[in-house]
């Protein structure tokens, strides 16, 4: 029978789940602040592994500095990860920061931004957005 994942995959969940628990409960450095482990991605060698986390610091500089402190920890969370789990090797780690939820918000602020303006435009000129209509038709069936 066929297995659903790879070594890899199963690796890469493992990692996931016990440097979310590091995170929260080893390291102690305060320029972390709100951090999420977002992903992790293993090199089909088991040798390397991405671990992508998401900060809710907006600003660039302290970003940076979440980078900076979660890079002077990877040997830390490295020797952590080798006492819980059963492996030959455990993958060196690698940290990157995913903007995809800060993105995300910042795209759905500026969608939401525009349909204002556009609303604003349609009250100006007495007309009905098509949106607006779509809705009322939506909101009655």
């Amino acid at each position: 029978m066929k297995r659903n994942f790879s070594r890899p995959d199963r690796v890469a969940q493992q990692i996931l789940k016990e440097v979310a628990l590091i995170l929260q409960r080893e390291i102690k450095d305060p320029r972390l602040g709100m951090i999420t482990v977002a992903d992790v991605e293993v090199s089909r060698d088991l040798g390397h592994a991405k671990v992508f986390v998401s900060s809710f610091e907006q600003d660039a500089d302290k970003q940076k500095e979440v980078v900076a402190a979660l890079k002077e920890s990877e040997p830390y969370v490295r020797s952590l990860l080798a006492k819980v789990m059963r492996m030959r090797s455990v993958p060196e780690i690698h940290f990157h920061l995913d903007t995809s939820l800060i993105d995300g918000i910042r795209m759905s602020n500026l969608v939401d931004q525009a349909l204002a303006k556009d609303k604003a435009l349609a009250n100006q000129h007495g007309t009905t957005s098509d949106v607006d209509e779509d809705d009322e038709q939506g909101n009655n069936q």
